[in-house]
């Protein structure tokens, strides 16, 4: 798919297709009423007869428009135009690329992007746009045998900027929603994945093939490197499987030398199903999507690497599958961390938690700015937020805001919980150091607290995506969230650096 911006009147362009906007009130948008008036008044006659009523998430298809150089225009419902928002914006675009794609023509210009949303520039309507375009396009398909075929696909995508000083900033932030949406399918794709396919040893290959496509460092640890480094309650959580595990490391390196990284950690069990505490057998199909935190990482490393930014990034993935079996850890069981601090073993199935402690404590070799952890956590996390927000926790405040602020403007939003020390006492046990589990009550949070106890020594950051990852139902699927978060909290800190550097280079 071809994605470009240009500037111009909507009657002018030569191509397959317009789209223009149409509010419920039965109001044309700009770019419809240039059109309208080119036309002699053929859309106002339209309305007028009740063939378009402007709803949201409606379209007509109209062919043969006299005044107008494209050969179709394609109308599409705007809803109530003092409730256009982001996500009616986001809504418009998703239907007028759908339908876009079937309507036989290869290529279409967007005017929807001229619309004013609340509180939004021209910058985030276009890589919105990017990005909705993208996820509208995606098909999961690789499995089946016979592919449904689209009898001739959108090949090529023009948004529209109303003015020409305007088509810089549009020019980036295309590049940006084009990286994210490559992102987010990468993720998608490895969350879509069966657990027969997608392995640890698979995402280690996927990493390798990252790090040689775009020019980044790659390290994979085997179980004997584990076992050096005293990474035990990884490997216990993996002892029940035959499928080896793996600790993936891969650097972006676009920052000065020896400038401190963020670092991302991704939860990567390929499929769980509970260990001993061995979960219930309905929906246990859907455990294959718990990698989605390692998937997350690959996918914004992919985004970042192709807008190049001037950051040092390090991705860890802690991988492996949750299997019961004879070798499997046990429910009762004491295991001591590569932190050196003990865990019981309460329930084998809160097994994330013991692999991502392990990755906190190695990730303190890199000495680095911030940590932000992403992991399909706790069921606890669906009940309180659903599948609408990410549930935040952090040690630092500073880092929250910025985690916060680029959900908003990434339409990827994430909710912040507490992490007091007053929860820590439900992790209290008899004969360790800790439990890993703290009971029923603030599941999330107690989750969040276990994993606090292992990054006393940087800021950090923990993401819980466990209702945010996964599309349940008829149209079930990984979502790609949320690499968009992350990659535009990893352009914000960019743009912080890169401005930082201009004010120091005047002085």
């Amino acid at each position: 798919m071809e994605f470009s911006i240009k500037s111009g009147s909507p009657e002018k362009q030569r191509s397959a297709c317009v789209v223009v906007g149409v509010f419920e009130t039965r109001k044309l948008s700009a770019a419809a009423e240039t059109i309208d008036k080119a036309s002699l008044q053929f859309l106002s006659d339209i309305l007028r007869r009740g063939d378009m009523e402007g709803k949201a998430g409606t379209s007509l298809l109209l062919h043969g428009v006299s005044g107008i150089e494209a050969d179709r225009v394609l109308l599409i419902g705007l809803g109530k135009e003092k409730e256009f928002r982001e996500k009616e914006y986001r809504t418009a675009v998703a239907t007028a690329v759908r339908q876009l794609n079937e309507t036989g023509g290869f290529d279409g210009t967007v005017f929807l992007t001229e619309l004013a949303v609340r509180k939004r520039d021209v910058s985030w309507k276009i890589r919105q746009a990017a990005l909705v375009a993208q996820e509208a396009l995606y098909r999961f398909d690789r499995l089946k045998s016979k592919k449904e075929a689209v009898r001739r696909p959108l090949r090529k995508l023009t948004f529209f900027v109303a003015r020409r000083n305007e088509l810089a900033a549009a020019e980036l932030a295309l590049a940006q929603g084009l990286a994210m949406g490559a992102g987010v399918e990468l993720a998608k794709d490895l969350g879509n994945l069966p657990g027969n396919i997608c392995t640890p040893g698979y995402l280690a290959d996927q990493a390798r093939q990252l790090a040689k496509l775009h020019g980044l460092g790659v390290d994979i640890l085997d179980r004997a490197d584990m076992e050096k480094l005293g990474m035990n309650t990884l490997l216990s959580v993996a002892r029940g499987s035959h499928e080896p595990p793996k600790f993936i490391v891969l650097r972006h390196s676009g920052g000065p030398s020896g400038a401190k990284p963020v670092v991302l950690v991704g939860k990567g069990i390929t499929f769980d199903s509970g260990g001993i505490s061995l979960k219930p057998g309905a929906d246990m199909d859907e455990m294959k999507y718990d990698m989605c935190g390692a998937a997350s990482v690959l996918g914004t490393l992919k985004s970042i690497a192709m807008l190049e930014l001037p950051l040092n990034v390090v991705g860890v993935i802690p991988s492996t599958e949750n299997m019961p079996g004879g070798a499997a850890t046990k429910p009762g069981d004491v295991i001591t961390s590569m932190s050196g601090q003990t865990v019981e073993i309460l329930n084998t199935d809160a097994e994330g938690r013991l692999i991502l402690c392990d990755a906190l404590t190695y990730v303190e070799r890199f000495e680095p700015q911030c940590v932000v952890d992403i992991a399909t956590l706790t069921g606890a996390c669906v009940i309180a937020l659903g599948h609408v927000a990410t549930g935040l926790l952090a040690n630092n405040e500073a880092l929250a805001k910025e985690l916060l602020d680029a959900g908003q403007e990434a339409y990827d939003r994430a909710w912040q919980m507490p992490l007091w020390d007053d929860y820590q006492e439900q992790l209290k046990s008899n004969f360790a150091d800790m439990a890993n589990i703290g009971g029923r009550p603030a599941g999330t949070i107690t989750a969040a607290c276990f994993l606090a106890r292992f990054t006393e020594k940087y800021q950090w950051a923990h993401l819980d995506i466990a209702g945010t990852a996964w599309r349940s139902g008829k149209d079930k699927g990984a979502t790609g969230r949320p690499v968009p978060l992350l990659s535009q909290f990893l352009i914000d800190r960019a743009g912080t650096v890169e401005a930082t550097g201009r004010k120091r280079g005047r002085k």
